[in-house]
């Protein structure tokens, strides 16, 4: 696989500059093997927190910190977020190499975070041209990545010393009731209320719940493959939004963002990951595969469903919140407001159908 192919920082976006000096100076009394000066790029993502990367002469390294602008109050935690990946380490071969946090947000105007940069192949919308994968390729890749989920799931969260990180039970009311303030308080003029949607989970809320350590923004963009094998996972990244909840919660959220290859044109449109390709699971058999893996069978898999979407669409009206009020001016948020009445326009057609 050619460099070009892998995973690439690009220049920083207007307005989301990075004092590299100020990073320099505070970086290198915790990190003196450092040489150079920091070349610093940044990832195209950035929806969420923004991401850096810091080349110095003899080590690479990623920097991430908060969005500018309003955010919710447990939002965008630099400190938790690092503090997980840390704790995690030692038990789930998966997370990046923690270096360094800095809660003075006097330094570059933020709080901050300094992490190993892992070097490989990130997917997204389409695989890059010269990586051709058989069918059997794709789905080993497909069952790998279900297979690191799981393996999160399965981490013992008492023995990581994370068993305070979140109550636990009760997760799966507080999620309902937190997305919907969230999407509520994000709400502008030219999306639905959402109201049949959150009266609905409210009233189908599932009598059993599972307790485990939950990552919950878990999807292809987010796991880092191996250039060399691009069906091994190597990573897994952004860890923000991590706590102890219900495993099937978990996938809800991955398969929020399943698009298949038989799907409408708008899902096609707006795909973000190749789940569309030949060998790939559907939602329906990542549903299957993983209640088999895991022994994890929900009575109806469309609470799950309708919860991911729903999500979905209230993170992507804050971060359109951000855009409709001048906090940021990625062009890429310009049309976030038709995704969030078309997840919406997903979730009713769900709760029709499980209505029958």
């Amino acid at each position: 696989m050619s460099e070009a192919s892998r995973d690439q920082a690009r220049a920083v976006r207007s307005g989301e500059e990075l004092d590299s000096a100020a990073v320099d100076a505070w970086l290198k009394p915790r990190l003196p093997h450092l040489r150079g000066q920091a070349q610093v790029t940044q990832y195209a993502g950035g929806a969420s927190n923004w991401t850096y990367r810091l080349q110095y002469d003899n080590d690479d390294l990623i920097l991430r910190r908060p969005p500018a602008g309003k955010k919710a109050k447990s939002a965008h935690d630099m400190g938790r977020e690092f503090r997980i990946q840390q704790a995690l380490g030692p038990v789930y071969p998966y997370v990046p190499r923690m270096y360094a946090h800095c809660a003075d947000e006097s330094v570059i105007g933020a709080e901050f975070y300094v992490m190993q940069r892992l070097d490989g192949l990130i997917l997204r919308k389409n695989p890059p041209r010269d990586l051709q994968l058989s069918p059997e390729q794709v789905r080993r890749l497909c069952t790998n990545v279900l297979d690191t989920l799981i393996g999160l799931h399965r981490v013992d969260h008492r023995a990581a010393g994370l068993e305070q990180l979140a109550p636990g039970a009760g997760y799966t009311q507080r999620q309902i009731e937190g997305w919907s303030k969230r999407y509520t308080d994000a709400r502008t003029w030219n999306v639905p209320s959402g109201r049949k949607i959150i009266d609905w989970l409210r009233t189908h809320l599932p009598q059993d719940e599972t307790i485990c350590l939950t990552h919950n923004d878990f999807r292809f963009d987010n796991v880092v493959l191996d250039a060399a094998d691009p069906t091994r996972v190597i990573g897994v990244l952004d860890w923000e939004l991590a706590t102890l909840g219900d495993p099937l919660m978990d996938v809800g959220n991955l398969l929020a963002y399943w698009v298949q290859a038989d799907d409408d044109f708008i899902a096609r449109d707006t795909r973000r990951q190749p789940t569309h390709l030949p060998g790939m699971f559907s939602r329906r058999e990542v549903m299957e595969y993983y209640s088999q893996r895991t022994g994890l069978r929900p009575r109806s898999w469309a609470f799950y469903e309708v919860y991911g979407l729903f999500r979905l669409s209230a993170i992507a009206q804050q971060i359109y919140y951000r855009y409709h009020h001048g906090q940021t001016r990625n062009p890429a948020f310009k049309r976030f407001w038709l995704s969030v009445n078309y997840l919406h326009w997903r979730c009713r057609r769900a709760i029709a159908r499980e209505r029958g």
